[in-house]
């Protein structure tokens, strides 16, 4: 375990805009220059930002929950109205999946993922947003929302009140398909546990590497049947256990499952 460490000052927070929102579902749309409130601190966009001018996800391939979710997107008729996909990044997975057939809106709190993806793929322009789930109209509801690796962003509440809020936007009979930070995961930085969950889930500020200063939370199975209490299991929750290549050290555990929200 590390040792804690005083915290630089949190930056400005992000401003929610839009690159384009076209046939955004809701009454509401986003203007170019309106700020709204954030979930999310400017200290983790500015990270996210530099990680992403450094290379970060340039070369990688899709994970395979890809290929589950347009499965489950299939099974259940979420192909035909628009998705979302919160935290899409510079569009590792979300390209392919809108390859595979799923209309989908991209939001994420990192300009320069965003901006990288709109040259990667200009036709997606009008559908991509810079932002958190506060950019969206509070009654645009999706078919399908999808969250890979974002949602552990933060400390207990702050990622239990982000899953929430997506779950708001899921249309009645929609899916919610996520991936997330299990415990057991092998902790490769320096870091500080700070919370310790009574349903076994655990948060920890990292204090090196490239999320240094960042909490980052990890999700018990218990936390999750919770969290989706009342949803109809789409795909069930199981465990991915994922190797570090060396020189990076241990395993990398994460939960994915697929849910209906009742219709």
């Amino acid at each position: 375990m590390g040792r804690p460490r005083r915290r630089t000052d949190a930056l400005t927070p992000p401003r929610s805009t839009r690159l384009g929102t076209a046939g955004l579902p809701g009454e509401a749309r986003i203007g170019g220059s309106e700020e709204r409130a954030s979930l999310r601190s400017g200290r983790e966009a500015g990270s996210w930002d530099e990680q992403y001018r450094n290379g970060r996800y340039r070369s990688e391939p899709p994970v395979a929950f890809v290929e589950d979710i347009l499965e489950a997107a299939r099974s259940h008729d979420a192909m035909g109205g628009p998705g979302l996909y919160v935290g899409c990044g510079n569009g590792r997975n979300y390209l392919p999946l809108v390859a595979g057939g799923l209309d989908l809106f991209g939001l994420d709190i990192s300009r320069v993922a965003i901006e990288q993806l709109a040259a990667r793929a200009p036709a997606r322009r009008s559908r991509l947003i810079v932002g958190d789930i506060s950019a969206l109209p509070r009654d645009a509801r999706f078919a399908m929302v999808v969250g890979i690796q974002v949602f552990q962003h933060g400390r207990r509440a702050e990622t239990h009140r982000h899953i929430q809020a997506a779950q708001d936007h899921v249309a009645g009979a929609g899916l919610f398909a996520l991936r997330v930070n299990a415990v057991g995961t092998d902790t490769e930085h320096d870091h500080s546990e700070t919370e310790h969950g009574s349903d076994g889930g655990l948060t920890i500020s990292y204090l090196a590497g490239p999320k240094a200063g960042l909490d980052v939370h990890f999700f018990s199975e218990l936390e999750l049947d919770r969290l989706f209490e009342g949803w109809e299991p789409a795909m069930a929750l199981r465990s991915q256990v994922t190797w570090r290549s060396p020189p990076a050290r241990g395993q990398w555990t994460q939960w994915e499952g697929i849910w209906k929200r009742p219709g």
